[in-house]
């Protein structure tokens, strides 16, 4: 996946596009590509760029089963099992002939047009994608970016889970300015939770020689002395504070960090999450607040963690706690970083 704030360039590029590409049915063709030479390109007046989220799915018959997600462009609200029937809008006229068109997505309908639309966008995907810092319509007295990561666990199976999270998450009136399908390295995990690794070395101390004096003192039946407790303390603690800290790791990587050689520490991860950029005014508190606290047991019903949490770790999501916290752990994922011609190359070079 990438953002796009598509150039005057781009746009009239992909508008005569569509134009020609055999696969789309003549009759369409024309109020496409007219959709997207009004719609997609930068705004006249102020030169802010429209986003636009390109995403690549893979697998069996992918193109039919998107295709047949999206639905057609004369689906209406009455129609609503798929995305076009749902978001999408058309005008017709007395005899039925397309007017205009608010098609919420655009889709390739063959192999051929997906390799042609992607050929054209990937040239443009330094240009005109990353992160759109510019694409704010309001005027905010205090904007702020913060970050998103969709977690793991809500991409175990083909869901409805993340489209869900990212619906609770609009009501914050933010602006979704970048977004990536991420496979954390190990390398930016221990550099994204690295600060928490100190914590866990403390908090759980107390916990761990409480566990082991209990089992202690259950084998050998006599009071386990304060000095033992202490040494535990220095000993024990600290070790299963690491052992908490890998596996959260793990939970985000897909790997356990004492198997991984430093050789490999910065190869992609088995575990997918999605990373999002929210911007707009106090984005860092509307994100959280929506969110609800990291024990998904004492967040509020309809927050995203009350609603598709597990546990502390498995908890749907993670945001960013400060706008500072917000920019260190941009700096570590990069989104600007341009993934689509690994994809592209794979399938279509």
């Amino acid at each position: 996946s990438r953002m796009f704030g598509p150039s005057q360039e781009l746009t009239d590029k992909f508008s005569d596009q569509l134009r020609t590409l055999p696969d789309i049915d003549t009759d369409r063709r024309e109020i496409l590509s007219d959709y997207v030479r009004r719609s997609f390109g930068p705004c006249r007046e102020s030169n802010r760029p429209h986003r636009v989220m390109l995403l690549l799915f893979e697998g069996e018959n992918a193109i039919k089963k998107i295709y047949n997600a999206a639905g057609g462009l004369h689906d209406t609200q009455e129609s609503a099992d798929t995305v076009r029937g749902t978001y999408g809008d058309c005008v017709r006229d007395s005899e039925g002939k397309l007017l205009y068109i608010e098609p919420a997505v655009l889709i390739a309908p063959s192999v051929l047009a997906a390799r042609e639309i992607l050929s054209l966008w990937m040239q443009y995907a330094e240009t005109d994608g990353g992160i759109i810092d510019n694409a704010l319509s309001l005027k905010c007295s205090h904007p702020q970016k913060t970050l998103v990561i969709i977690k793991p666990d809500n991409f175990r199976y083909p869901s409805s889970r993340p489209g869900n999270i990212i619906d609770l998450f609009a009501h914050s009136g933010l602006r979704i300015i970048g977004a990536q399908v991420h496979r954390m390295s190990m390398a930016e995990a221990k550099e994204f939770y690295g600060p928490i690794q100190a914590i866990l070395r403390e908090k759980l101390s107390g916990k761990a020689v409480e566990r082991a004096v209990t089992a202690l003192q259950s084998t050998f039946n006599f009071p386990i002395p304060a000095t033992v407790q202490e040494a535990l303390s220095q000993t024990l603690g600290p070790h299963f504070g690491d052992r908490q800290f890998y596996e959260i790791l793990q939970f985000m990587t897909g790997l356990w960090l004492p198997d991984v050689p430093d050789s490999e520490l910065n190869q992609e991860g088995n575990a997918r999450c999605l990373v999002l950029i929210y911007a707009g005014e106090n984005a860092v508190d509307k994100i959280r607040c929506i969110l609800g606290p990291t024990d998904p047991s004492k967040a509020q019903p309809g927050s995203v963690r009350k609603e598709y949490g597990s546990d502390i770790m498995v908890n749907a999501a993670h945001a960013s706690d400060s706008a500072e916290n917000a920019k260190r752990e941009m700096n570590i994922i990069k989104l600007e970083r341009n993934h689509l011609k690994k994809w592209f190359n794979q399938y279509y070079n």
